[in-house]
């Protein structure tokens, strides 16, 4: 026969949409030719795949070999589609036989000597292979990447004489047993004991607090200190005490890792991502872009935190970026020849001095700096982004006295965990998501408030100036630090602790 069909997949985003691979024999000239609209990687797979087929011992048709990618209207790019197109042109020429192929999906590189090579953005399509039940044939590289998806036949190779002989029945077409190995699902202890302790941050319990509330309930956060006080500290301690990841935002967290040029590590399975760019990043690496859309820091922080040091020495148009995908959780990136859409459900937590020198109301009296030199500094983050941040919380110094105190037991990570966990699974029962993502509707039905409670917060929100976002956020907050003593309703006692870690919103003090 000389017309063969390969199932494969392309790579646009976060997803991985089919791409048939059709090769046709007929006579002529001998020649090759890719249509499909097909990117200069995918066109250059023709020598590799020609040099592979010879250096395997297989024969390379004379004739004019026409491969069509279909859908024609889709781009395809990157070099997965070198052993599919190989396969093609295998079973159209009659070396192997073209009755198994819709039974499985190709991935991988083909080396000028046959051997397959790893790839990037595997995940993505053994999600959607499995939808197809289809069995999915790669390189042995990505085989334990591919294994995190349940329920999806792995056949991983090393070689395109292996693939071969698989399809020829010259070995068993069953996968290895590799998706319940121990190297890909680390035990859950193992991951949070190779992460550091809160146990190690001496005083500060006002913002451990905060950092127990922003974990319980996903909400972003603001620490504003002096330098040396604990704020980055805190900061790399919140993925310890956060609730575990579901498979579901674990197989989300890998994709995007998978699809990004630094790929994705085993060893960071179902562990809570901690980004912390550096304060001179630009927009687009913040968010994501390029002629060929890559996620950026927003996205490949899904489902984890996203740390900002030192807050306002970023680029105000880059921190503006921000607004956006902070409501919605998810990121849009437009070009002139194509769109990608990237899931960015990240948990912000921020932190920024007083003021430009960073020793406002420090002890020591070092800071001279003017009200308006601080107000400056401090509108370097705009409104809109702070109205955004659900907690901005101080930490101040700790007296020398007690950090030299050994005697002071101070909270392990595992301890605070125990109480996160159990107010994640209690919003989980009644709301399916943490409280940081309630809706208008949600706050109406679950953040009822008592007539002491309901005055507290009119008071509050008319004496501040708060917003209306402002005040769903402190509801929110409430309604976390009730959930974490366990508590149905909302006291009065719950506002005024959310309302005290609205800390910007009552101006600064010299």
């Amino acid at each position: 026969m000389s017309l063969a069909t390969v199932h494969s997949r392309a790579q646009v985003g976060i997803n991985s949409p089919q791409v048939t691979i059709e090769v046709h024999l007929s006579n002529g000239l001998p020649s090759l030719s890719i249509v499909g609209l097909a990117d200069v990687e995918v066109k250059e797979s023709k020598d590799r795949v020609r040099a592979a087929l010879i250096n395997s011992q297989f024969d390379f048709p004379a004739r004019r070999i026409t491969i069509n990618l279909a859908p024609a209207d889709l781009p395809k790019e990157g070099s997965r589609f070198d052993l599919p197109i190989a396969i093609g042109i295998l079973a159209a020429s009659g070396q192997i036989p073209v009755e198994k192929l819709e039974q499985f999906e190709f991935i991988g590189e083909l080396a000028l000597s046959g051997e397959l090579r790893e790839i990037r953005g595997v995940l993505p399509a053994a999600v959607q292979c499995r939808d197809k039940k289809r069995k999915l044939i790669l390189p042995q590289q990505n085989a334990h990447e591919a294994a995190l998806v349940s329920d999806l036949e792995v056949i991983p190779c090393n070689h395109l004489l292996e693939v071969c002989a698989r399809l020829n029945g010259q070995q068993d077409l069953i996968s290895e047993d590799i998706s319940q190995s121990a190297t890909i699902k680390s035990p859950l202890d193992v991951i949070k004991n190779s992460l550091d302790d809160l146990s190690d941050v001496v005083g500060q319990h006002h913002a451990k607090r905060a950092i127990e509330i922003a974990a319980a309930g996903g909400h972003n956060l603001l620490l504003l200190g002096p330098p040396g006080t604990g704020k980055t500290m805190l900061a790399t301690r919140l993925p310890g005490i956060l609730p575990s990841m579901t498979e579901q935002e674990a197989l989300e967290s890998a994709a995007i890792q998978s699809i990004s040029f630094q790929g994705f590590k085993i060893k960071n399975w179902k562990k809570r991502i901690f980004r912390a760019p550096h304060h001179t990043a630009s927009g687009v690496a913040l968010v994501g872009g390029g002629s060929h859309p890559q996620p950026g820091e927003i996205s490949l922080a899904h489902n984890g935190v996203l740390f900002l040091d030192e807050l306002p020495e970023f680029d105000r148009r880059v921190l503006e970026v921000l607004r956006e995908p902070l409501e919605s959780g998810r990121i849009v990136i437009s070009r002139a020849t194509r769109q990608a859409e990237f899931p960015a459900r990240f948990q912000l937590i921020a932190a920024m001095n007083p003021c430009p020198c960073g020793y406002l109301s420090h002890p020591n009296g070092r800071c001279h700096c003017t009200p308006d030199q601080v107000q400056r500094y401090r509108s370097r983050i705009s409104g809109p982004l702070l109205d955004r941040i659900d907690m901005h919380v101080e930490v101040p110094p700790v007296p020398l006295k007690q950090i030299q105190d050994t005697t002071t037991n101070e909270e392990t990570s595992s301890t605070v965990r125990e109480r996160v966990d159990k107010a994640y699974q209690r919003q989980l029962q009644r709301n399916k998501y943490v409280n940081a993502l309630m809706n208008t509707q949600d706050i109406k039905r679950f953040c009822q408030l008592d007539a002491q409670a309901a005055q507290l917060l009119e008071q509050a929100v008319t004496r501040l100036g708060l917003s209306a976002r402002s005040h769903n956020r402190i509801l929110k907050v409430a309604r976390t630090i009730a959930d974490l003593k366990d508590e149905e309703n909302i006291s009065k006692l719950h506002i005024s602790e959310a309302i005290g870690y609205r800390r910007l919103d009552r101006g600064f003090t010299n």
